[in-house]
């Protein structure tokens, strides 16, 4: 077990590592170690097949594939491990002074990358993250495996500056920052992990209260990890206590928009007065509730446009929610024909050319009213009622609009343009 615990030690002998790979045991070695990879894939592809992950992409675990989560080369490192340790009794080793150290690596950067793709996926600045752990992890590799680790470690802990009364290193800044990271990068884990099975075949008002949910829990999460992450750099958190007063105040003076947004997102969030999925207005736009995130809500217009409203003004401001109790949509469009038209046979032809499209709401049916006397003609109000406004409303009104043209030409009904009389006076 001790052996299992310790990491392979340093090569301190370039020259016997290389004549290492001379000797008839290093196929062995490299046996030993195909058959682990085989191993390590065949448990990856019968889990991933028993827990029915095939179609799962966003699983930090099995990834898009048998070899692209972080289940596969975290097995295949507890086999390297398990191997090592039989080998190191009966032959002397010189692949796997350098498999462990790699495996090591590639777990580390597998397990960052993918929390990262799955935690942050539309952040801008993912891939300089996912580039930024790789080369740390094949940097802390080659130092580990050249022997080098504790002489820079050393030439790092040598370096040290005063701050009051603590003595920090520059040594214990790296640790500390690495620390930080991985434990947030853990708390991201187990968030999204949260989130997708908060998430998962969720709809209406229950999508959005499990929203809110996700979002208090991946916030409480973090500022766990950053906690724990101070603590284990060793940094006394009760020295921060009168600066983080001070620091807050100041914060709260100056971001108080950005905090009454986040209030009032997990506000909505908990009254479901607004939902995901919802067809609302808001300030003359009109558009479909897509996402509803801590700070502000994702309205997408039915042009394909999006508008990214603060929570703040969905708080403060008045919105229609036109679909909270009732789906129903009153559409209206106003047609102009001659004074000497047949007002009844018009009111039929208006009523007709609505009901002639399927998506019009037969109870209650359209109906047409002489609205106004106008200046060129009689003008006409064509209300009806519709059901599905996720699905558009242009094209529905442009059908009845065309249905009414034609019903009107066909019964020689005259639509006028307007016309002015000139009265031209000649002074004589």
């Amino acid at each position: 077990m001790d052996t299992l615990a310790s990491p392979p030690p340093p090569i301190e002998d370039l020259n016997a590592w290389l004549q290492g790979f001379l000797q008839p045991t290093v196929w062995i070695e490299f046996s030993v170690l195909a058959a682990c990879v085989l191993v390590a894939w065949g448990v990856a592809s019968l889990l991933r097949k028993a827990l029915g992950m095939q179609d799962e992409r966003t699983s930090v675990l099995f990834g898009r594939g048998v070899v692209d989560g972080v289940l596969f080369p975290a097995l295949l490192l507890v086999l390297g491990y398990f191997a090592r340790a039989v080998l190191l009794k009966y032959v002397p080793l010189a692949v796997f002074k350098v498999a462990i150290p790699v495996l090591v690596s590639l777990v580390v950067i597998r397990f960052g990358v993918k929390v990262l793709q799955v935690a942050l996926a539309s952040a801008p600045w993912v891939k300089a993250l996912e580039r930024s752990i790789s080369w740390l992890a094949w940097l802390g590799m080659v130092l580990w495996v050249s022997g080098l680790l504790p002489v820079v470690l050393r030439e790092l802990d040598a370096i040290t500056w005063t701050m009051g009364s603590s003595a920090l290193s520059l040594r214990t800044m790296i640790e500390g920052a690495l620390t930080a990271g991985a434990v947030l990068i853990l708390a991201l884990w187990v968030s999204s992990a949260i989130e997708a099975r908060l998430l998962r075949k969720a709809v209406g008002s229950d999508l959005s209260l499990r929203k809110a949910v996700s979002n208090a829990t991946r916030a409480l999460l973090m500022f766990l990890g950053l906690i724990v992450a101070l603590s284990a750099v060793g940094i006394d958190l009760t020295a921060l206590s009168v600066l983080g007063g001070a620091i807050g105040v100041g914060i709260g003076f100056g971001l108080q928009k950005l905090a009454s947004n986040y209030v009032s997102g997990f506000v909505i969030l908990a009254e479901r007065s607004m939902r995901i999925g919802d067809n609302v207005r808001v300030d003359n736009f009109e558009g479909r509730i897509s996402d509803i995130n801590a700070r502000y809500t994702v309205i997408r217009s039915l042009g394909g446009r999006e508008s990214i409203v603060p929570n703040e003004v969905l708080i403060t401001t008045r919105v229609e929610n036109l679909s909270l109790a009732d789906t129903r949509v009153w559409l209206s469009t106003v047609v102009s024909v001659a004074y000497d038209s047949d007002v009844s046979l018009v009111m039929r032809l208006l009523e007709g050319s609505a009901l002639a499209q399927p998506r019009v709401v037969r109870n209650p049916g359209p109906s047409a009213a002489l609205s106004a006397f106008g200046a060129d003609g009689l003008e006409f109000t064509l209300g009806y009622w519709i059901d599905d406004p996720e699905n558009g409303q242009l094209g529905l009104r442009s059908e009845i609009n065309l249905a009414i043209l034609a019903s009107l030409r066909e019964n020689g009904v005259e639509i006028p343009f307007p016309q002015r009389v000139v009265h031209i006076r000649s002074e004589t």
